[in-house]
């Protein structure tokens, strides 16, 4: 017998949950000291859920590279001044 279309995990759940876990609860509490060690896990306060929003990948702009010598003066022109002769 097959399992029905309808059944099957499609790599898991795509889009974002909107609901949490109560340990995750615990730790956002935490963050904002809205909760500490010791108190009850039980009735807690509502925790909002945000979602990241995804951009589009950018291409990076390269930028040209830190060439000795393009400023103006080369390396071999800085020894030979360095250099008594």
């Amino acid at each position: 017998m097959s399992v029905d279309k309808s059944l099957k995990l499609r790599s898991r759940l795509v889009r974002p949950r909107s609901v949490l876990t109560r340990s995750e609860r615990l730790v956002i509490l935490a963050e904002s000291e809205r909760w500490k060690e010791g108190d009850s896990i039980y009735g807690l306060p509502k925790v909002r859920v945000r979602h990241a929003k995804r951009k589009a990948a950018r291409p990076k702009k390269e930028e040209p590279a830190a060439v000795p010598g393009a400023e103006g003066e080369t390396p071999e022109k800085e020894k030979e001044e360095e250099t008594p002769a």
